[in-house]
């Protein structure tokens, strides 16, 4: 299982169930990296994406406690076990956690690898992910060369890194304490 993120300096992921920043090459990434993939991710989530309609050329599962939430062309889970029993066996590489901050928070513990695309910018975040610098287990294996978008004030700049997790979780068994992850998401 794998998790792909943007983050600012603090590790703030995003605002009023928006992205903090928007590149065309971070979003180009992240079309290569999740197409033809599973995504995962929480209601709110689903509604921010273009139209409230889920990505296309992937399989999407939007985890959520409200038992009364249905969308179209997505599968619809309501608990971490329901989502494991789903995901069966696949391959780690095949599922993407795409966000938001509680479902990155309920299944990091399982992720193998994460992907982030690091901002050189801090910003109003209501919305944040652990820093993966300085959390136990994980490694930073490799990060691109900055990449630069936009002119004068509204210049960003970003590095794509990729982090690995030494010792993730067996997804087949999550403890009772994550069941139900995914509040209003």
């Amino acid at each position: 299982m794998n998790l792909i993120v943007s983050a600012d300096r603090n590790w703030g992921i995003g605002r009023e169930n928006g992205l903090l920043f928007r590149a065309k090459g971070d979003m180009a990434h992240f079309r290569k990296t999740t197409t033809g993939k599973i995504v995962v991710m929480g209601r709110r989530t689903l509604e921010s994406l273009p139209g409230g309609r889920p990505l296309p050329d992937r399989e999407n599962i939007v985890l959520t406690r409200d038992p009364a939430f249905r969308a179209e062309g997505v599968t619809v889970l309501h608990d971490l076990d329901a989502l494991f029993r789903t995901l069966g066996e696949k391959e780690d590489e095949d599922v993407y956690i795409i966000g938001g901050e509680q479902i990155y928070r309920a299944l990091l513990p399982y992720c193998r690898r994460a992907y982030v695309t690091r901002w050189d910018a801090e910003a109003d975040a209501d919305a944040t992910i652990p820093d993966l610098d300085n959390q136990e287990g994980w490694l930073l294996l490799e990060q691109s060369a900055p990449h630069v978008e936009g002119e004068g004030d509204d210049e960003l700049s970003y590095q794509i890194c990729i982090y690995i997790q030494r010792t993730p979780q067996q997804w087949s068994s999550p403890p009772d304490t994550e069941k139900g992850a995914g509040n209003n998401e």
